[in-house]
């Protein structure tokens, strides 16, 4: 009954979801592998690509279509628009994209991937690589659970405990089918700006676990896949979407609430700024900052407005408010201080006259004398007093972000988002830092100690941070890789020409054809072309592979479209427009049966 159900409701919807179970369940569910698209951004490939295929490949560019078994090596550069692929003894002019599919082992095994150095990670996939603006432009097609494998470890640690793994990984899955937009060229980067990607590793092997034992649950919300933000640290208190990001979404799943995992983590990270009640050690930068802000009142009591006329001598007291969102918001982005200081200014030195008594005598004042002209007294500088003590204590409330924090050392990623409180002791005040990254959903170090310190599973852990979330699973099963015709793989031996292409394939007539059916020739296209043989009677159906002129074809039968007919050689059937086809005549037909 249950096969039946599901069964109807794969018919019923494109990709199935279904709702999981109470206490983490594994309901599965039939359904397509999803595919997302990865533009590999953090490779830095400009003008070269080198790849070590560890797996089968079909090559496929515009004049080209080849097979490369496991273990060859490709090498592919920019030439001005085009690309240049050299492999062994070939190499190959490319205009447009080149493109590697993976196809089934040739003798069992792992279907493998690409590597981008020996030794390196495998990009299990499909690889695209074109050329814009002169340089590679690398997108690999890849399976979600597969991309995962490459998400999972470095998004979070390998060494996190396993449900706080699996809680990253139904995250991770859920942000990267929310993200497939097939209006674009690529869904994802393998940046932090979406999720980071490395590769898979074959050495993370408690990721490897978490995506096995969560593979196709994801998280919705009213009918829709969420959009599961997380950060590395919220600092204690989750953050909302709206305060972030700006635009309007549905983000009911979200709250914010004081998170005491993440708070209580030693290893959540912390920067502190220790400002002494007498002021020592008082940083320069932090000092400037006070100066500017205390000008006005360094002008009215007689003080020059310069750093090195103001001295901090005693902090009161220290506290941070004015929260940037409505309550319950603990982000506070102004600091302040009531600080004793003192100040110095200009004074100039009042001229005194001296008499010396030797200048009296006993005869009264002597007779006036014509003095001899002297030169007029130079006027002496003004000089900067000592510092004297301002009149009172004052109160000053600056702005956090973003140069009192840079002067107090305080950012932790430099996003100005951090959540900073005040430690009161007896002979200082100690600013604390708190969060890394957006601070939106789950916090990946608050997972870590619900899973390690109080045993909680990856259900508990994602229902805390998206309460108006519901865990689904949908449908993830493999489907078979494609199987090359034989006569596309390739063999180093034969001398390679300027632009290859593979032999032409044989057509024999046999017992079951049509009495009617007819042999014809690709002949109708220019000699650098080809004619796409499709998988259905449309130019809008599967491309099978790329026909060359020449190529021998057995006419089956017209289709309902009379543009349209079935064909087929000794290797492969589809169908083709039969405009570019000419007929064969009976002799040259017997000829080469």
């Amino acid at each position: 009954m249950k096969k039946l159900l599901s069964l109807m409701l794969a018919c019923l919807l494109l990709c199935a979801v279904f709702p999981l179970p109470a206490g983490g369940g594994t309901a599965r569910a039939a359904g397509d592998v999803q595919t997302v698209r990865i533009y590999l951004q953090r490779l830095g490939l400009t003008d070269r690509a080198d790849l070590i295929l560890d797996g089968s490949y079909l090559c496929e560019a515009d004049r080209v279509s080849m097979h490369f078994p496991r273990g060859t090596e490709l090498v592919v550069q920019v030439n001005g628009s085009q690309l240049l692929l050299a492999a062994q003894s070939i190499s190959i002019r490319v205009e447009g994209a080149l493109r590697l599919t993976r196809t089934s082992p040739e003798s069992g095994g792992e279907p493998g991937g690409i590597r981008f150095r020996r030794g390196g990670s495998l990009y299990p996939g499909n690889l695209t690589l074109t050329v814009q603006n002169g340089q590679l432009m690398p997108v690999l097609a890849i399976g979600v659970e597969d991309y995962l494998l490459g998400v999972v470890p470095h998004e979070m640690s390998d060494s996190f405990p396993l449900e706080a793994l699996k809680a990253q990984a139904i995250c991770a899955r859920t942000y990267a089918l929310s993200s497939v937009d097939r209006t674009r060229a690529w869904d994802m980067t393998d940046t932090t700006s979406d999720q980071v990607f490395y590769g898979v590793d074959e050495r993370n092997t408690r990721a490897a676990r978490a995506v096995s034992e969560t593979r196709g649950i994801v998280g919705m919300y009213r009918g829709k896949l969420a959009t599961c933000y997380y950060a590395a640290s919220n600092g204690g208190q989750t953050d909302l979407v709206e305060n972030v990001w700006s635009g309007r979404g549905d983000w009911g799943y979200f709250r914010m609430v004081d998170d005491p995992y993440d708070l209580e983590n030693p290893e959540s990270p912390v920067r502190r700024a220790t400002l002494r009640r007498d002021a020592d050690g008082l940083p320069d930068a932090f000092t400037a900052i006070l100066c500017n802000y205390m000008a006005k009142e360094m002008i009215r009591q007689g003080f020059e407005p310069q750093p090195d006329c103001f001295r901090v001598d005693a902090i009161d007291a220290v506290s941070v408010g004015h929260a940037r969102y409505p309550a319950p918001s603990r982000f506070y982005d102004q600091v302040t201080l009531t600080i004793r200081w003192s100040g110095r200014g200009y004074r100039r030195e009042l001229p005194v006259t001296r008499v010396d008594e030797e200048d009296l005598t006993l005869f009264g004042t002597p007779e006036p004398t014509e003095a001899a002209p002297t030169e007029p007294a130079a006027t002496e500088a003004p000089r900067l007093s000592a510092f004297l003590p301002a009149d009172d204590p004052t109160t000053l409330t600056l702005p956090i972000f973003p140069e009192v924090l840079r002067a107090l050392n305080l950012s932790i990623a430099g996003s100005d988002n951090e959540l900073i409180t005040v430690v009161e002791q007896s002979d200082a005040f100690v600013l604390e830092s708190r969060r890394f990254g957006h601070g939106v959903g789950m916090s990946q170090r608050g997972a870590q100690w619900m899973a390690g310190k109080y045993g909680k599973t990856f259900d508990e852990i994602l229902a805390f941070y998206y309460p108006g979330m519901q865990l689904m699973v949908g449908g993830t099963d493999d489907r078979p890789l494609p199987t090359p015709d034989p006569l596309l793989f390739y063999s180093p031996a034969p001398a390679a020409t300027a632009t290859p292409r593979p032999t032409l394939m044989p057509v024999t007539r046999k017992s079951g054809d049509p009495a009617d059916a007819w042999l014809a020739s690709v002949e109708l296209i220019d000699d650098d072309s080809s004619l796409n043989l499709r998988a259905e009677p449309t130019q809008i159906g599967e491309i099978l592979m790329r026909l060359y002129k020449h190529q021998r074809l057995l006419v089956l039968e017209t289709c309902e479209d009379p543009n349209w007919v079935h064909v087929r050689t000794d290797s492969v059937e589809g169908y083709v427009m039969v405009r570019f086809l000419e007929e064969v005549s009976s002799q040259e037909s017997g000829a080469k049966q």
